[in-house]
C-alpha cells in the first residue's frame, strides 16, 4: 500500500475505514500464517494450484456420508461364468482329525473358482515366403500381423505393456518386471520402449484421424495441464468429446495450440475453463465452466470476510445454481415458461454485472464474467451443453496419474508416443470397448496397408532387376 492509499484510507467514512482496516488485518494474520508454513511469496485466489506448494494447500473434504450401500440393499457377488472348463471332484477315504475310515458321501456343494493358467510364452516360427510379381516388378510377401516389423516382441505383449504403462500408470521398471515375473518375457526398459515407439509410429495415422473427428464435433470438451519433456516445463492437452479423446504434449500454452488442433474456426460448442487461449479461437458458441467460478468463491471467502464480498459471493452463487436448475428442468417444462425463465436469467445476469462493487476480489470477477458474458448461458439454449467442464477434467485423471508415477517423458519422441497411445486407450475406453483388442485391430491394419519390406526381400530384388 502507498503512503496516498493510506491517507485516502483516513480520509473515508469512520465506519469504511475501520471496515478496510479490519479486512487488511486479517489478510496480514493469514499472511503470517502461510510464512510460519515457509511460504515465500503471497498466494492469491488468482494463483494456479501448480504453482502453490502442497503444505499451503487446504485438505480435502471428509466424506458427508459413510461409504458403502444403504442398509438393506440387494447383495451383490459375482457372476457366475458362462461355462466350466474343467471339473474337479473331492473325497475323503480317511477323516483328517481321527484318521479313521470315513462312509460313503452324504451331501456335495459346487464352488466356481476362477484362476489364471500359468503363462508360458509361445514361440512361433514365421516363414514368409517372397513371390515374384511380373506385374509390379518386384518380389512381394504376406504381411506378418503376429508382431510389428522387424520385431521379436509379439503385438499382444507389447500392445498389452503399453496399456500398462500409458493408461493404467505403471513404470517402465515395473512393466519389466510384470513381464518377467508373470508372462515369462525378458525384455529391457530401452527394447521396451523402443517397441512402444514403434507401436505409435504405426497407429499415427488413426491418431490424426481421431483429430479430424473432434475437429468436426458438435460439442467438445478441452482442458489443459503441466508436463513435463526431460525437465523442461510443457503442457498436456486434452479434447474430448462423448466417444473420443485427443491428447497433445506441446511446449506451449497459447492459443497457437488450439488453433492447431481444432482450426481458427470451430463448428461446434468448446466447453472450457476460463483460460485466455481459448479466446482467441472463434466458434459457433461457447460455455465456461462453472464449477472452476465456485471453487474462485471457496478460495477468496477463506482470505476476506468483508460483508461487500459475502453479498456479492451469496448474489453470484445463487444466480448461477438457478442457472443450473433450469437447465435441469429443461425436459418436464413447458416450452414458453422455460423461455421466460431463461430470458429472466440472461437479464439477471446483465444486471449483476452492471451492479458496481467496491471489493477488489469482486471487481476482478465482474471483468471476468463482462468479458465472457455471451458464455455463460449457452448451456441452456442447447440440451447436449453441460455447464462443467468435467468431462475434460475427468480425461486428465489418467495422465496426472502417470505424470505422478513416471516423471513424463525424456524425449520428444518420448512424448508424442505417450500422445498417441494414450488417446487410443482412452478412446476405446469412452466408446467401452476392450482398449488392448481396440489398438491391436488398428495396429494389424497399419501392418496390412503399409507392410514393410524386410532386408532380405531388398538384398534378393536388386539382382533380380539387373538381370531383367
Amino acid at each position: 500500500m502507498t503512503h496516498a492509499e493510506a491517507l485516502a484510507i483516513l480520509d473515508s467514512p469512520r465506519a469504511q475505514a475501520a471496515r478496510t482496516i479490519l479486512a487488511l488485518a486479517e489478510k496480514a494474520k493469514l499472511w503470517d500464517q502461510l510464512q510460519a508454513k515457509g511460504a515465500t511469496t503471497p498466494i492469491s485466489p488468482a494463483t494456479p494450484s501448480g504453482m502453490q506448494p502442497v503444505y499451503l494447500k487446504p485438505r480435502a473434504r471428509r466424506r458427508a456420508k459413510p461409504p458403502g450401500r444403504k442398509p438393506g440393499h440387494p447383495g451383490a457377488h459375482r457372476h457366475v461364468p458362462a461355462h466350466i472348463d474343467t471339473r474337479v471332484e473331492h473325497q475323503l477315504t480317511y477323516c483328517p482329525d481321527c484318521h479313521h475310515k470315513v462312509g460313503p458321501s452324504i451331501r456335495q456343494h459346487t464352488r466356481i473358482i476362477e484362476e489364471i493358467p500359468p503363462v508360458v510364452p509361445e514361440v512361433t516360427a514365421h516363414t514368409v515366403h517372397g513371390h515374384w510379381c511380373a506385374t509390379c516388378s518386384k518380389i512381394v510377401t504376406a504381411p506378418v500381423t503376429a508382431a510389428l516389423p522387424h520385431s521379436t516382441l509379439g503385438l499382444r505383449f507389447v500392445v498389452y505393456t503399453a496399456w500398462l504403462h500409458y493408461f493404467v500408470g505403471v513404470s517402465v521398471g515395473n512393466c519389466v518386471k510384470i513381464a518377467q515375473a508373470s508372462l515369462g518375457f525378458t525384455v529391457s526398459p530401452g527394447g521396451l520402449t523402443l517397441a512402444w515407439m514403434n507401436l505409435a509410429l504405426r497407429l499415427e495415422g488413426d491418431y490424426e484421424r481421431i483429430r479430424q473427428t473432434i475437429r468436426n464435433s458438435a460439442v467438445l470438451h478441452a482442458d489443459e495441464t503441466g508436463w513435463r519433456i526431460n525437465g523442461v516445463t510443457c503442457w498436456l492437452w486434452a479434447f474430448a468429446t462423448r466417444h473420443q479423446c485427443y491428447y497433445l504434449i506441446d511446449p506451449h500454452r497459447g492459443s497457437s495450440v488450439v488453433k492447431a488442433v481444432l482450426g481458427s474456426l470451430f463448428a461446434g460448442i468448446l466447453i472450457t475453463d476460463f483460460w485466455g487461449a481459448y479466446n482467441a479461437l472463434e466458434a459457433l458458441a461457447k460455455q465456461k465452466c462453472y464449477f472452476h467460478l465456485f471453487t474462485e468463491l471457496k478460495k477468496v471467502d477463506k482470505l476476506t470476510p468483508a460483508r461487500p464480498w459475502r453479498r456479492f459471493r451469496k448474489k453470484l452463487a445463487r444466480l448461477l445454481k438457478d442457472a443450473v436448475r433450469l437447465g435441469e428442468a429443461r425436459t418436464p417444462m413447458k416450452p414458453q415458461c422455460y423461455a421466460r425463465r431463461k430470458a429472466q436469467l440472461h437479464r439477471r445476469l446483465d444486471q449483476f454485472i452492471a451492479t458496481p462493487w467496491t471489493d477488489p476480489h469482486a471487481k476482478r470477477l465482474i471483468k471476468r464474467l463482462r468479458r465472457h458474458r455471451h458464455e455463460m448461458l449457452t448451456f441452456l439454449d442447447h440440451e447436449s451443453v453441460s455447464p462443467y467442464n468435467n468431462h475434460a477434467e475427468q480425461q486428465m485423471r489418467v495422465a496426472v496419474h502417470t505424470r505422478k508415477v513416471s516423471q513424463q517423458n525424456r524425449s520428444t519422441q518420448g512424448a508424442k508416443t505417450h500422445a498417441i497411445l494414450l488417446s487410443h486407450f482412452r478412446t476405446a475406453n469412452l466408446q467401452k470397448l476392450n482398449p488392448l483388442d481396440y489398438v491391436m485391430q488398428l495396429a494389424k491394419a497399419a501392418i496390412i496397408a503399409k507392410p514393410a519390406a524386410s532386408d532380405t526381400a531388398a538384398a534378393i530384388l536388386t539382382p533380380l532387376k539387373q538381370a531383367a
